[in-house]
């Protein structure tokens, strides 16, 4: 198969579609590799480092989408790259089509065969989708913490203190992924009890929180339920401490 590796043009996205490593795996599987030219930069990748493990460099966009089979993004295509798609061809990348109508109808004309990264299941699981979560619930609280400053409009707070200045009070709403490592980053911030989290109807997180102990942890659900708390709805105090 021919696979291409187009440069990322959406505003601010920096990666590339694979890795000198992974370009390295389809070549040595007997597959062709076109990347275009300085698509791996924005991720450390030159053009040279392709170049060492079998891949070809292509000049400009049209030239990989024109020459393969199968492209490797990560962005969905924007609205210039509609035409370039041709039938048939394979588009792998993130596309979230729930959230563009535009999107989901130019690639049912163009009659191409799309696989969505974040709709990839395995042992009932999204693979492919929790690493981009990960990263979204530790981004979170590093842009929580950004926001809080003066220059952008903020009270002037450090989310972890000073000595002798209160941190931060963290709230995290949900009790996924994302919240999961939302918590994780601010309970390495916060020096005391000011980080609170909504679990919701995650019992993975509540057995975590209380170091895997299953019988604490339906103990706090039937403290919480008495307490007249929707078992959906459970706040626990100094998260990952």
């Amino acid at each position: 198969m021919i696979v291409g590796i187009p440069k990322e043009i959406k505003n601010n996205e920096f990666r590339v579609g694979m890795t000198p490593s992974g370009v390295n795996s389809f070549i040595n599987k007997g597959h062709q590799v076109y990347v275009q030219k300085s698509a791996g930069l924005g991720s450390g990748y030159t053009d040279s480092d392709y170049v060492t493990v079998g891949a070809k460099i292509c000049v400009t966009i049209e030239d990989v989408y024109s020459i393969s089979e199968m492209i490797v993004k990560v962005k969905e295509p924007l609205k210039k790259e509609y035409s370039l798609i041709k039938e048939n061809q394979i588009i792998y990348t993130y596309f979230h089509f729930a959230s563009s109508e535009e999107l989901t109808k130019a690639m049912i004309l163009s009659n191409s065969i799309c696989i969505a990264y974040e709709t990839v299941e395995k042992n009932r699981g999204l693979p492919l989708l929790v690493p981009m979560s990960e990263v979204a619930g530790r981004m979170a609280t590093q842009q929580g913490a950004k926001y809080l400053e003066k220059p952008q409009g903020g009270l002037g707070i450090l989310l972890g203190g000073v000595p002798g200045v209160a941190p931060a009070n963290v709230l995290i709403l949900g009790g996924g992924v994302a919240g999961t490592e939302a918590a994780r980053m601010a309970a390495k911030a916060l020096t005391d009890k000011r980080l609170q989290m909504t679990v919701a109807a995650r019992l993975g997180v509540i057995i975590d929180s209380t170091s895997g102990d299953m019988a604490k942890s339906q103990k706090i659900i039937k403290l919480l339920q008495k307490s007249g708390y929707d078992v959906k709805v459970i706040f626990i105090e100094r998260f990952y401490r």
